[in-house]
């Protein structure tokens, strides 16, 4: 049997035009995501700055466009006075939120410097676990004014004469988990974080806050520490945070390819807080949604419970993922497109070798881990308008979900390319699927491109020499008189790339 699912792609049923930075990511020093992952002088493709060139060439074809920084559980017990200056002056302190030494080698003038070289922004995190005011107002002053001051002067000396002109701040990191350096109530941290975001833009007018919200939906303070912050920081923030990893720890992979619309759902919900405490002030101001950590994470959770404690970045949290991660994270970032009137940044977490789509041998080589590809997809083919598809699709029941369309699909116009790329997922586990997509509204566009991920063996992973999952363009789709005809393997991802008068 062949499932049949159609769409309707219609120009002016748009969502929104999308904000390039939800393809962002995230680097927190925790593991090798930064001492062997993109930072390890010594290397045979390092620069003159340590940085790794195998690791900046898979990263600048991500098209990265703002990666989150220090942290994370880190930043919530980070000086960051420690990590700038003269390396040689640099003191080694214990992380004890991943119970590492942290050798301070690397910092934030060094991020800035790398994060130049693949051509991205930052996303700034200030430590309000155990500081707070001074120390972001001290930061942002180092980073971003241009001198004449004591901060600014000091970033001088260390050799920037210029400033980070860093646009993007983040009002600490899941005040709300026990398990964070200066874990705070959301009265608490909402207080906090008021002051500092007002003082932040006393120094500099021009910056974003995202202020924290719950660190999972299965806190037990969700999501009333959304609504109890944000009536402190409403006014003086610009977006909440909100954080999700899943994991097929049943080995229930229908269950599994179908939490995105669990995410769908934990959307839905922030919005509807942010909208709540928005009519309750009556205000005029609409808060948006950065969604700074989400990913799969569990492979590595045994693994990483044998770590000797205060080693110096030790493998952790180093997921090697498998076919079926990459099908949820291309449903995920297809979620989040569906959001994006709302969801303005995004952050994979993480970029390299902590549960990344990047993977490095320290002294070695480097490669694509499966979610790369939907990922890079995404990155690359996913800018513009998102477009509001109108879809009939077959359902199916798991143990944990009803009403599962088989078909996970949206669209995306792009108008300086003049082009609709169509991003499609077929979670049936056993039959492929038809899909017939009106495109009548984009009277002349044809098929450019249909690339494919897939893969008989769900649990297929890749390894240096090795890439067993990696995608092909031999889809078999063609558009005809308005007409796009696609056929969908079973379990595979799909980019259908649609434009004018090309066949």
């Amino acid at each position: 049997m062949t499932l049949k699912a159609k769409m309707t792609l219609e120009k002016d049923f748009m969502i929104s035009e999308i904000d390039n930075r939800i393809y962002g990511s995230f680097i927190e020093h925790l593991g090798r995501a930064v001492y062997g992952g993109i930072y390890e002088p010594g290397h045979p493709e390092a620069d003159e700055n340590g940085f790794r060139q195998d690791v900046s060439k898979l990263i600048t074809d991500l098209q990265v466009p703002i990666v989150r920084y220090p942290g994370g559980n880190f930043v919530s017990g980070y000086n960051w006075e420690d990590g700038v200056g003269p390396k040689e002056n640099r003191p080694r302190k214990l992380d004890l939120a991943w119970r590492v030494t942290e050798t301070n080698q690397f910092g934030t003038n060094e991020f800035v410097d790398w994060a130049r070289s693949v051509n991205t922004e930052v996303m700034m995190a200030v430590n309000l676990g155990t500081r707070g005011i001074d120390e972001a107002r001290n930061l942002l002053e180092y980073c971003n004014h241009p001198g004449g001051t004591y901060w600014s002067d000091l970033r001088k000396q260390h050799g920037w004469a210029q400033p980070h002109a860093i646009k993007t701040w983040c009002l600490g990191n899941e005040m709300d988990g026990p398990w964070q350096i200066g874990h705070k109530t959301a009265d608490e941290y909402g207080r906090l974080a008021l002051e500092t975001a007002k003082v932040m833009k006393w120094v500099d007018p021009t910056i974003e806050l995202v202020s924290c919200g719950s660190s999972n939906t299965g806190m037990p303070t969700f999501p009333q520490y959304e609504a109890a912050s944000l009536e402190h920081t409403y006014e003086a923030v610009d977006y909440v945070s909100l954080h999700q990893y899943y994991g097929n720890r049943n080995n229930d992979t229908a269950s599994y390819l179908a939490y995105s619309l669990d995410l769908d759902h934990f959307i839905k919900t922030i919005k509807s807080v942010c909208d709540y405490i928005k009519a309750k002030k009556r205000s005029k101001k609409t808060i948006n949604l950065s969604f700074d950590e989400w990913n799969v994470w569990f492979h590595s959770n045994e693994a990483d419970k044998k770590i000797e404690p205060w080693s110096i970045a030790p493998p952790q949290l180093e997921d090697v993922y498998n076919f079926e991660d990459a099908l949820l994270v291309g449903s995920m970032l297809i979620t989040l497109i569906k959001h994006s009137d709302r969801v303005k940044i995004a952050c994979l977490a993480q970029l390299v070798n902590v549960i990344a789509p990047i993977m490095t041998e320290s002294g070695g080589g480097s490669w694509k881990q499966t979610i790369y590809y939907p990922y890079l997809h995404a990155s690359v083919y996913g800018r513009g308008i998102a477009l509001q598809p109108v879809i009939s699709s077959p359902k199916y029941d798991s143990r944990q979900f009803t009403d599962v369309p088989y078909l996970d699909s949206v669209a995306v116009y792009n108008p300086d390319s003049e082009e609709v790329t169509v991003f499609a997922l077929n979670r049936s586990l056993e039959e492929a699927m038809t899909l017939e997509c009106d495109i009548r509204s984009y009277p002349g566009f044809g098929v450019i491109e249909h690339i494919v991920l897939e893969n008989d063996d769900l649990k297929a992973v890749n390894t240096f020499g090795k890439e067993a999952v990696k995608p092909h363009n031999n889809g078999h789709s063609a558009a005809i008189d308005g007409l796009l005809q696609a056929s969908l393997p079973k379990h595979s991802w799909h980019v259908i790339r649609l434009g004018k008068n090309r066949g």
